[in-house]
């Protein structure tokens, strides 16, 4: 018996059907996609960047101006130097030994040094119809040593204070001193250069000086010279206060025997203190207040980015038809999800660039109008972008993975 070989089992084909593999989007699609509906309604894309905007901007120049602030005060430093220390007795009843700046200049590492002693019952006026309790806020002080070095005193008219504080009877003022009474030139009149009454002494005005931001005190006092002082004022020739440069890297040591030196006998009754620390403290405290100005700023950048969400919410439930075409047309979940999260992302970046370029602006314009050096602190750029993407990406995420879960079906059928 012969063995037919076993007919074949025929598999049904399929009718030409294929599973369909979404093709995937290249950068350039997925920016193209991201742009697409902000460039068809520019309007709302503008209001609601403005919010991203505001909070970068507010950032960098809540960060940018302390910067610019802080290098102006290092390059006032550098030019003044640090290195001056201000000797002075904790009380004012028990001055100073009269020759107390002979003794620090002793100290091997001091380069410099000056006394100056107030003579609070002396005035200053203009003339004896003034009344002689009238003194516009000028202090009268009696000062020696070497003042242009120590004091790094400069005129803007006239001349420096030891080239006029000797025994005759001359002034030189401070700015603020000669602005209170009236000296705005030297120009003489009749041969003599200005006169003020100091005491019940014509005085004639030599000098006036230029700003000295470490020694505020002495902007608006009148310094006369020691000798004549105590000649014709009745000085009793005690100083109130020492003023010394040192070598910078001496410093401290110099901070630490100065008291024992001006007074060994009451080394605890003087004090030596720094003025460049006041000035380093100013700008602590104007650090802090930018603090709070920057968690404002914060605040800026989480309403902006609220606003963002709520705008591409509102693009989820108008943009219904368009997402069930493109899910019909083969649009996967991801392709939805990239495209409102691309929208999103693009949003909040342009809105970072324009508060990047609004702060710039804004730093470079304060720094200028306050003849700063500008200074914009690169973290604070690169922190104001990543902000601006990560509030983006987090705004957009809601609305991305809310349109990407709507059915081609639910789109069209809501729409």
């Amino acid at each position: 018996m012969k063995l037919l070989p076993s007919p074949r089992r025929h598999r049904p084909r399929s009718a030409g059907l294929r599973t369909y593999t979404p093709a995937r989007l290249s950068v350039r699609d997925v920016l193209a996609l991201g742009v697409l509906r902000l460039r068809a309604r520019p309007m709302r894309a503008a209001l609601s960047a403005l919010g991203i905007s505001i909070g970068v901007a507010t950032m960098i120049v809540v960060v940018g101006i302390p910067a610019s602030s802080k290098a102006a005060l290092a390059e006032q430093l550098d030019r003044l130097g640090t290195n001056m220390l201000k000797v002075k007795a904790q009380d004012d009843r028990t001055p100073l030994p009269e020759q107390a700046d002979a003794m620090v200049a002793r100290i091997g590492p001091v380069t410099s040094a000056a006394e100056v002693g107030k003579m609070p019952n002396v005035s200053i006026r203009r003339n004896d119809q003034v009344d002689a309790g009238d003194t516009s806020g000028v202090s009268v002080i009696a000062a020696r040593g070497n003042l242009k070095d120590t004091f790094e005193a400069d005129a803007w008219a006239g001349a420096l204070p030891e080239q006029g504080a000797g025994r005759l009877p001359s002034v030189v003022l401070g700015p603020t001193a000669a602005r209170n009474l009236g000296i705005t030139s030297l120009a003489p009149h009749n041969g003599i250069g200005p006169q003020l009454l100091v005491g019940d002494k014509w005085f004639t005005v030599t000098g006036i000086l230029r700003s000295m931001p470490l020694l505020p005190e002495l902007d608006s006092a009148a310094i006369v010279g020691w000798q004549a002082a105590k000649e014709q004022l009745g000085f009793k020739g005690h100083p109130d206060t020492v003023y010394l440069r040192a070598r910078e890297p001496a410093l401290d040591d110099v901070r630490a025997v100065a008291p024992a030196t001006v007074d060994p006998q009451r080394p605890e009754a003087v004090t030596v203190s720094r003025p460049s620390d006041a000035l380093a403290a100013k700008q602590l405290t104007e650090t802090t207040f930018s603090s709070l100005f920057l968690g404002l700023a914060a605040v800026a950048l989480l309403v902006g980015g609220v606003g963002v969400a709520n705008t591409m919410i509102i693009s989820v439930l108008e943009r219904r038809t368009e997402i069930g075409l493109r899910r019909a047309l083969g649009a996967g979940r991801g392709q939805i999800r990239i495209q409102f999260l691309t929208e999103s992302v693009v949003l909040c970046l342009l809105g970072g660039g324009a508060g990047v370029l609004l702060g710039t602006a804004g730093v470079a314009g304060w720094a200028l109008s306050q003849s700063w050096p500008a200074v914009l602190p690169l973290p604070a750029v690169l922190g104001g972008l990543g902000s601006a993407v990560v509030t983006g990406a987090v705004a957009g995420l809601y609305s991305a993975v809310r349109a990407s879960r709507l059915t081609p079906t639910e789109a069209l059928a809501n729409a």
